[in-house]
């Protein structure tokens, strides 16, 4: 066992699994803190290095490519202090970081893991449900459906629309940049009928606008990587194959004409009357933001089909 232990965090390596634990000090992000332990499989891990500096030191894994849902999700974005794969190192331990380090490479050597992207990710992401309060409103995930329930500060737009409620099997991918305190950040879910959309953050119904506490909306990528985790695997994306897995073939094809089929009944019972009303005031809520100059002929277009695909 090898094992070091900082203010920053533990990692902990037993020749299968690095075990990366947060620090309890304020000093560690609420993202890390947040986020919890980390077991990181050994065929997960591309290198290991440890950085030595004048007065601290620093240990920094790097994985595979495709084996973390976290770093698909985030795509290196997230600062140096949130990231969980960097420790901070005191100068009198260095030694011990670098005896750590030469571990792991040695495990990596003699069981020959390849250095290759992954074909699946071998993290599962952050247990669901979860939920986060960020500055334009709470996002939620269940594991089935994420849903938004817009701040009364954000745009008039969205409080509009209403909630937001999607289906994961609708999600095509998420879009995640952190709010860097400068510059606004977002959490997008694009959706097939989105792929296109040019919305900003602040009106698009399928985003939150990230503009707040930073270290608070840093935890939107909580929710990003626990969808991201339940997407198809990027390598899939990139290269589909006919019948691979069970996502695939007749079987995968036959359960999406169902899935289609009950879209379809769903959509011929006519909504209830509560509902109905809803839907007309928002209605009227978005003709007057038209007329008003709030909304472009194209904005207000694109979030009428938004409400009407909601009811």
């Amino acid at each position: 066992m090898a094992e070091i232990i900082q203010r920053d965090g533990t990692w902990a390596f037993d020749g299968a699994t690095v075990r990366i634990t947060p620090g309890l000090h304020r000093s560690v992000p609420l993202f890390r803190q947040t986020y919890g332990e980390i077991a990181v499989p050994l065929e997960a891990v591309a290198g290991i290095v440890y950085e030595p500096e004048r007065r601290r030191g620093r240990l920094r894994m790097r994985l595979r490519e495709g084996a973390d849902p976290l770093l698909q999700a985030t795509g290196g974005r997230l600062p140096d202090a949130a990231d969980p794969y960097r420790l901070t190192v005191d100068v009198d331990r260095c030694g011990v970081a670098e005896y750590l380090a030469e571990e792991v490479r040695h495990a990596l050597l003699l069981d020959q893991i390849p250095g290759a992207p992954t074909a699946a990710y071998l993290l599962p992401g952050p247990p669901v449900p979860v939920s986060v309060r960020s500055s334009d409103g709470v996002v939620s995930f269940d594991g089935v459906q994420v849903r938004v329930d817009w701040a009364e500060t954000s745009d008039r737009v969205k409080r509009a629309t209403g909630p937001r409620v999607l289906d994961v099997g609708d999600v095509v991918r998420v879009e995640w940049l952190p709010n860097s305190g400068f510059e606004d950040g977002f959490l997008r879910f694009v959706t097939r009928e989105t792929a296109h959309t040019k919305l900003p953050a602040e009106k698009d119904p399928y985003a939150l606008d990230l503009w707040g506490n930073v270290s608070r909306d840093l935890l939107t990528a909580l929710v990003a990587t626990a969808v991201t985790a339940r997407l198809p695997h990027p390598s899939a994306r990139a290269h589909p194959k006919h019948g691979d897995g069970p996502g695939d073939g007749p079987g995968r094809a036959h359960g999406q004409r169902g899935a289609d089929r009950g879209r379809r009944l769903m959509a011929s019972v006519p909504p209830p009357a509560d509902h109905h009303d809803v839907l007309l005031r928002r209605l009227r809520e978005l003709g007057e933001l038209h007329r008003d100059g709030v909304l472009t002929d194209e904005e207000f277009a694109r979030t009428k089909a938004v409400v009407l695909r909601g009811f």
